[in-house]
């Protein structure tokens, strides 16, 4: 059983539903990634989306655009990334670690070299975003064998046929988009979700974390009621941007806001 697994199958038996915050790593410098870790882990975090800076996020709306360029900027690559975990890893052996990011900087390293550095590492689980699980065939094995789940995302237009597939292959959990567009995005309509949520149940089993929209602590208990975890990322990083020249200060913003999150959830 992995350590996602362990995460989602605790809060079950407490009634609990997961808190899923991301940052960017390397945001606002280098140095304080691993200490905003912990301070997430002490305001409540379950597992933590640390994400791989990259100079073309597709996925993702200005928030975090910027936020990747800030950490490019200070020359994080996807090695500082690792060696983050590595350092979060010696006084937290419990907290999931899920990295999040872009195809480029994978197969740059290559993909042998990635897994044996991300399993020595701490990491988790991966998720990403532009590599669909029609070309992760050949690869997912290696992750699998290193003990590391392949988390894939489904959307609301996700069709039937995607969601069989990644119900067959998808580890962790499985990441619902729950807007069509890009991180930090409009507000989230819950029954929307509710109601795909419904749907994507019928073919799949892990456990169902919803993302995009979520900005505030009542956004996150809405949400909460109808999946097993919430991910909350823009609301977040948005607080390093207001305080990018502040670490200390960023850190206390984005402790804040996740354990008023945990609060409302667990309420």
């Amino acid at each position: 059983m992995t350590r996602i697994s362990k995460v989602f199958d605790t809060l079950a038996s407490q009634g609990k539903k997961a808190l899923i915050p991301y940052i960017t790593a390397g945001d606002p410098d280098k140095e304080t990634t691993v200490p905003i870790m912990h301070a997430l882990v002490e305001a409540g975090a379950d597992v933590i989306e640390l994400g791989v800076p990259f100079s073309d996020p597709m996925a993702d709306g200005p928030t975090i655009q910027l936020a990747c360029e800030r950490a490019l900027a200070h020359g994080t690559s996807l090695r500082d990334v690792l060696a983050m975990v590595a350092e979060f890893r010696k006084t937290d052996q419990k907290t999931a670690v899920v990295l999040m990011g872009y195809l480029n900087p994978v197969e740059a390293m290559g993909y042998e070299t990635f897994v044996s550095l991300a399993s020595e590492s701490g990491v988790d689980g991966v998720l990403i975003v532009d590599m669909p699980p029609e070309e992760t065939a050949e690869v997912d094995s290696m992750f699998e064998a290193a003990g590391i789940d392949f988390i894939y995302l489904l959307a609301p237009t996700s069709t039937e046929e995607r969601i069989k597939t990644i119900g067959k292959v998808g580890r962790g959990y499985v990441y619902y988009v729950s807007l069509r567009g890009v991180t930090g995005s409009a507000a989230i309509d819950v029954d929307d979700v509710s109601r795909n949520l419904d749907r994507i149940r019928e073919h799949v089993v892990a456990p169902l974390c919803v993302g995009f929209g979520i900005q505030n602590a009542e956004a996150a208990a809405r949400v909460a009621a109808v999946c097993d975890g919430v991910i909350v990322g823009s609301a977040l990083v948005s607080r390093i941007a207001d305080q990018v020249n502040n670490p200390p200060q960023a850190i206390t913003d984005v402790s804040g806001l996740a354990h008023s999150m945990r609060e409302a959830m667990d309420a």
